[in-house]
C-alpha cells in the first residue's frame, strides 16, 4: 500500500465552525478537539519517522515512508486552516496548540527516540480505528456540512492508505524480541493515558468558550451516545485496542483497504469547484 500526497483544499465555512456537525455543537466540538490535536501531532509523527529515515534500506519501505510524510503534512496544513477559524471564531485554538506544542518539543528532546516513535505507532492505530469507524458507518455524519464531513472523510481514507508505515519502520530499526514488545504495548497504555486526558481537556474547554453549547442538556445526552452508546466511539474502539496487544500485531491484520476505493471520487468532488472557478478566471 503506497500512500499518495493529496493536495486538497477544503473551502469551511467559517460561521459553521460550532456547529457545522448534525448532532449539534457537543459533537461538533469533540471533532474540533480532535482537529486541534493534528498539526503538533502530525509533526511529531514525521519526526519521530524521519529520524529512522537513514536506517531503512528496502526501497519500497522509503517510498512508503515518502508518502506518509507527504500525507501528513497536507493533514497538517488543512487542520491550523481549520483550526484557525476556531480561533476566528473566539475558541481557544491557539492556546491549546501552543500547550500541546510545549509537550511534545519537550518529549522530542529528552525521551528517546525508540519511545517517540512508539508513540508514533500507537496514536496511527488510534488514528487508524477512528478513521474505521468513520468510514464504516456514513450515519455518523448524517447531514453535516458537506465541506467539513469531506475533509474528515479525506482523512480517515489517508489514514487507512498509510495505517502501516510508521509501523513497518519500527519493526525495521527496532531489535526483534520481548524488549520490543514490551516497549510497544507499555506505550500505548501511557499513549491512551495521555491522548484521551488532552482529547478530553481540549473538549471541554472549548464548550466552555462557546457558551451557547453549554448549558443543552439534549446536546450532553447525544455527545454521551455517540461516545458510549452501544453503537459509540468507544465501544466500537475496545476489541480493535486490545488487538494491539497480539504479540505479532500488524495493522494489516484487519484488512479494510476496500474502504479506499471511494477516495478518487471524494477528491474529484473536492477539487471540482476549484476547477471549474479557475477555469471560469479570465
Amino acid at each position: 500500500m503506497l500512500p499518495i500526497r493529496r493536495d486538497l483544499h477544503f473551502a469551511l465555512p467559517a460561521e459553521r465552525i460550532k456547529n457545522w456537525h448534525e448532532q449539534g455543537p457537543f459533537i461538533t466540538h469533540f471533532f474540533n478537539a480532535l482537529s486541534l490535536l493534528f498539526p503538533q501531532g502530525e509533526l511529531f509523527f514525521m519526526d519521530s519517522v524521519r529520524h529512522y529515515r537513514k536506517h531503512i534500506e528496502n526501497p519500497q519501505l522509503k517510498k512508503e515512508v515518502q508518502g506518509f510524510i507527504g500525507q501528513e503534512a497536507m493533514h497538517s496544513r488543512e487542520h491550523v486552516a481549520y483550526n484557525d477559524l476556531m480561533q476566528a471564531a473566539g475558541l481557544p485554538a491557539h492556546t491549546l496548540d501552543r500547550r500541546l506544542k510545549v509537550m511534545l518539543d519537550l518529549q522530542k528532546k529528552h525521551l528517546p527516540a525508540s519511545f517517540n516513535l512508539a508513540v508514533t505507532i500507537a496514536l496511527e492505530h488510534y488514528t487508524a480505528m477512528l478513521a474505521e469507524i468513520l468510514l464504516s458507518d456514513p450515519s455518523r455524519f448524517g447531514v453535516s456540512v458537506q465541506s467539513y464531513q469531506q475533509m474528515w472523510h479525506w482523512h480517515a481514507l489517508e489514514e487507512t492508505e498509510h495505517k502501516a508505515v510508521a509501523f513497518d519502520v519500527w519493526n525495521t530499526v527496532i531489535k526483534p524480541g520481548p524488549k520490543r514488545y514490551l516497549l510497544r504495548t507499555g506505550t500505548m497504555l501511557f499513549t491512551t493515558v495521555f491522548f484521551w486526558l488532552v482529547v478530553f481537556d481540549f473538549h471541554l474547554r472549548l464548550l466552555i468558550a462557546d457558551r451557547r453549547a453549554g448549558g443543552h442538556l439534549k446536546g450532553f445526552w447525544r455527545m454521551l451516545k455517540f461516545l458510549y452508546g452501544p453503537k459509540g466511539v468507544f465501544p466500537r474502539m475496545a476489541l480493535p485496542w486490545l488487538h494491539y496487544f497480539k504479540p505479532g500485531f500488524h495493522p494489516w491484520d484487519h484488512d479494510n483497504r476496500a474502504r479506499l476505493d471511494g477516495i478518487d471520487r471524494l477528491v474529484e468532488a473536492v477539487q471540482g469547484p476549484h476547477e471549474e472557478q479557475a477555469n471560469l478566471q479570465p
